[in-house]
């Protein structure tokens, strides 16, 4: 549908946006200006909220608001666009503009966010040696495309054209980047400036050392730094005044918070801290964004990873320890934070759903291809990736036999740690156990030959930051049983997402598949149960409460990945309009290692994002 601007911003004749390096701020429209800005990813919050968002945004006093672009969310297939739904990235903005919020846009092509492979699409590594974030040929054409879809849509909605876009920030930390290729940085600033109009405001964001701040700023593009509570103002703005003599000084990410990932404490950043640091730089006439101020939810696969001394995968919940949670609640922070921002006003709640089901019905996954994989098998001699593949995300099956009889105990290795990023694996339909990258290389496996080894394979999320963006998942080398080299593979590219969204397991399509296994099994298995709520659809909680890992799905959307075990995060989000106040809600859950003997879910009224934190909330019990 298309977007009428305001008649009042369609005369642009008085509207400007500039630095002012004379008076070392910005100006609007000829006059000093000083944003307080949140950033808030339009990707992570489901669009039937986003006015909430950004109206309890501008209710804390802020002007402004970040945000980035993730250019796998809009082009997941080469080619094909979407900017539809959850994507409409104008409507965001319109929604911003009618909130009058000023909006500071990040287009990337790179943006990190915690976000699969920092937002750069997984067909890239169809060129096995593309070197990313540089100016390798296929990489540029890549990006050239993209860029030539996407800036166009936006010049109508900077500021001088009657818009809400005041500044454009090029690339992201690329400081922190190993390449430091400057023909890539000068190519981009070329391409932003041919696209958007040689007046508007490009800047660099880079992080707190000489090296980020050398190889990220560019001149034509404004420099920018960041930095959280745990760093000296002065020293920090001193930095960013050694490459920007004169201007504004700008932190275009100050931590609120932090991110986590599976087996991490839940990361908490002090109140009074950010408050105080906040009203610092505001005094100092700084200009601010906090980073985030909501961080909203990992849904689907989304969720990225980092790799330092081994593969990290982010939770599903990317509340950040934000001022406005997950769910989009006001908390302690945000109040403290208004405060300082010197701006009141009143925010309300809605009380989440309560209530506990069982999930009643199993199916395993092996039973299941001819649904999850119509096309059938590919057939090779060796393993290929999922890219090789062309299936980006979720899961593959990789389907072999045993060379010869196994009596006692023999090891399945894989010797150059070529799985990405967890493997299951089952022979004759009975789970044997896991590889993990770079923490489990090694298990031990029994059985005739002829029998049939499964080895489903998850995708984790791509690395989004440093030097090890370029992840290839699946099984990337050889796997060897004792002496063995196995070889003749039939690998199932899985759509288990399109069979969930077409109404699968609870469809009349079951009719044809295998009974159900009753009660728990070890290994991958589907269950379904359905939730009724009494007339209500309001935002809610679920807990899998001694479940294991695996992926939920409400209604057919993927809310994304839940391991309560290795925690911290305990409960996935369920945004209220997901759920049908009328009609029964179908849930399926994919247990990839083992469900608990009740199989019961909680709907809870409250996250619970710290598997060490106290007492959880009260759940009305009612079995279905």
């Amino acid at each position: 549908s298309q977007i009428i601007m305001p008649t009042h911003l369609r005369v642009s004749g008085a509207r400007s946006f500039s630095v002012d390096y004379k008076n070392n701020c910005f100006q609007k429209d000829g006059k000093p200006f000083q944003y307080v800005s949140g950033s808030i990813h339009y990707s992570r919050i489901p669009h039937y909220y986003w006015k909430d968002r950004l109206l309890k945004m501008y209710m804390a006093g802020l002007n402004a608001v970040q945000i980035y672009v993730p250019w796998n969310f809009h082009e997941e297939k080469r080619g094909v666009y979407n900017f539809s739904g959850d994507r409409d990235l104008e409507n965001f903005l319109d929604l911003a503009n009618q909130t009058g919020l000023l909006v500071i846009l990040r287009p990337g092509p790179y943006i990190c966010a915690e976000w699969e492979m920092g937002g750069l699409p997984a067909w890239l590594l169809q060129k096995p040696n593309i070197v990313l974030r540089s100016a390798d040929t296929d990489y540029l054409e890549a990006v050239n495309t993209w860029m030539a879809v996407l800036l166009p849509k936006m010049r109508r909605w900077l500021y001088t054209n009657g818009g809400n876009i005041i500044s454009v920030q090029v690339e992201n930390e690329y400081g922190s980047y190993y390449t430091c290729d400057y023909n890539y940085m000068r190519h981009l600033r070329t391409l932003f400036q041919f696209f958007l109009g040689d007046d508007t405001v490009l800047f660099t964001t880079d992080g707190n050392t000489d090296r980020e701040m050398t190889c990220g700023t560019l001149e034509g593009m404004y420099a920018t730094i960041d930095f959280g509570t745990d760093v000296n103002i002065s020293q920090a703005f001193s930095r960013q005044r050694r490459f920007e003599p004169r201007g504004p000084l700008v932190n275009s990410e100050f931590y609120t918070g932090w991110l986590d990932h599976w087996g991490d404490q839940h990361a908490q950043v002090d109140t009074q801290k950010v408050s105080r640091m906040l009203g610092e730089m505001l005094s100092m006439g700084a200009s601010v964004n906090m980073y985030m101020f909501e961080g909203g939810t990992n849904f689907g696969y989304w969720n990225g990873a980092d790799h330092d001394n081994r593969f990290r995968s982010v939770v599903t919940s990317y509340d950040y320890n934000a001022p406005l949670s997950e769910a989009g609640d006001p908390t302690e922070k945000l109040l403290a934070i208004r405060d300082t921002i010197s701006k009141v006003t009143s925010l309300t709640l809605n009380l989440p759903i309560r209530d506990t089901i069982t999930m009643v019905t199993s199916l395993t996954l092996n039973l299941l291809l001819g649904t999850l994989s119509p096309q059938g098998p590919v057939r090779s001699q060796y393993p290929l990736s999922f890219e090789e593949m062309n299936q980006y995300y979720g899961f593959m099956l990789y389907r072999t036999k045993l060379p010869r009889d196994l009596p006692e105990d023999t090891p399945l290795i894989s010797p150059l740690n070529g799985v990405h990023d967890r493997a299951y694996v089952s022979v004759c339909g009975v789970f044997q156990g896991l590889l993990e990258r770079d923490t489990t290389l090694v298990m031990n496996l029994t059985g005739k030959q002829g029998d049939q080894v499964d080895v489903l394979v998850e995708n984790m999320g791509r690395v989004n930051f440093g030097s090890k963006i370029n992840d290839f998942k699946g099984l990337l080398s050889n796997l060897i049983l004792g002496k063995d080299v196995l070889t003749d593979w039939q690998i199932y590219p899985l759509d288990i997402d399109g069979a969930i969204a077409s109404g699968w397991p609870q469809s009349g399509q079951r009719r044809s598949l295998p009974d159900p296994v009753r009660g728990p099994s070890d290994g991958p298995v589907f269950y379904q149960g359905t939730l009724t709520t009494n007339g209500l659809a309001w935002d809610t909680f679920l807990r899998l409460n001694e479940w294991t890992k695996g992926q939920v799905w409400i209604n057919g959307v993927n809310l994304g990945r839940y391991w309560p075990k290795r925690g911290p995060q305990q409960t996935l989000y369920i945004p209220g309009p997901l759920l049908s106040p009328t009609q029964p809600n179908n849930i399926t859950v994919l247990e990839l290692e083992r469900a608990p003997p009740h199989t019961r879910v909680l709907f809870m009224d409250r996250p619970q994002l710290n598997s060490t934190s106290g007492k959880t909330s009260q759940t009305t019990d009612r079995q279905t």
